[in-house]
């Protein structure tokens, strides 16, 4: 039985999985339609639709492996279960954080303004750019699959054989988990230098905007704003995401401590329901959809 401090916290967390799949579902609704409607599927609808998609099942893997351990433990130990979702949660994990560096990757590329040539060739040569990402990915999977496997099959191991935490170290759990993990933490960086080279960019834009006497803020401003809140909310949201699965996973191995695993799945829920949300709201055309939504539900009501 959970105490109420666990109850509320498990709650809190469940309703973070609940809004993502909406507002993730959403998404998905909304560009489908539009892809329907006009016969053709934009870029940053494809990012998006397929950044929604990723998390949709990451917020399943995830809510389905906290209920797991946390009411059915007994049924990872002779199935392969648990095995089977760490594994779908390795490619899906991936995906999801190479759909979000790639949005964050278009946003510089469309609106950052940068003389550099190298900057310049990477602009006019924007597919060959994701071509670039995609093998990337191809690569990270393949480097970080074997590590993976092994955190997986020692985290098995352990399941079937208590004993065998004595012969682990605590530095080496930490050490395979974060290996394991880095072709989303690669990509992840990506991320971050979209973001630092996109701040430089609207820093240079405002200064030359002061020095020709404009106090009023133009579309390229406002676009810069906009991209630096969707990446900046990417990255402090995606740190608390893996904070949380870090935290899951020690649970796992180094103490039976529940509120402190229902506490690392609460944050790592916040990841695919909050960003969803924020792209909604950065969005004019999931924004405008979403009016539609709620004026329709309105006159439903009454």
């Amino acid at each position: 039985m959970l105490s109420a401090l666990e109850s509320i916290l498990l709650s809190v967390a469940t309703s973070e999985a609940m809004l993502g799949v909406l507002g993730n579902t959403f998404i998905v609704l909304v560009n489908y339609t539009d892809w329907v409607r006009n016969k053709k599927l934009s870029k940053i609808n494809f990012i998006l639709t397929g950044l929604a998609i990723s998390r949709i099942f990451t917020i399943w893997i995830i809510t389905l492996d906290a209920y797991t351990k946390l009411f059915f433990l007994t049924m990872l130990m002779p199935s392969s279960l648990h095995e089977c979702m760490s594994y779908i949660w390795v490619i899906i994990n991936h995906l999801s954080v190479w759909f979000g560096t790639s949005l964050g990757t278009f946003y510089f590329l469309k609106i950052a303004n940068f003389s550099h040539y190298i900057f310049l060739w990477m602009k006019r040569r924007a597919d060959q750019v994701f071509v670039f990402l995609i093998v990337f990915l191809i690569i990270t999977w393949l480097a970080s699959f074997p590590l993976a496997v092994k955190v997986i099959k020692d985290v098995k191991i352990y399941q079937s054989n208590t004993s065998w935490l004595i012969h682990l170290e605590k530095s080496e759990l930490l050490i395979n988990y974060v290996f394991a993990n880095m072709g989303p933490i690669s990509l992840f960086m990506v991320a971050i230098i979209a973001c630092f080279l996109l701040t430089i960019s609207l820093w240079r834009h405002r200064r030359q905007m002061q020095s020709i006497g404009s106090g009023f803020r133009d579309l390229n401003t406002e676009a810069h704003m906009k991209a630096m809140k969707v990446l900046i909310a990417f990255i402090i949201l995606f740190i608390l995401y893996f904070l949380g699965i870090l935290i899951e996973t020690l649970c796992l191995f180094l103490t039976d401590n529940k509120l402190l695993f229902i506490f690392g799945f609460t944050l790592s829920a916040m990841y695919p329901c909050c960003h969803s949300f924020i792209l909604i709201l950065t969005s004019r055309e999931l924004k405008q959809a979403t009016m539609r939504a709620l004026q329709r539900l309105k006159c439903c009501e009454t």
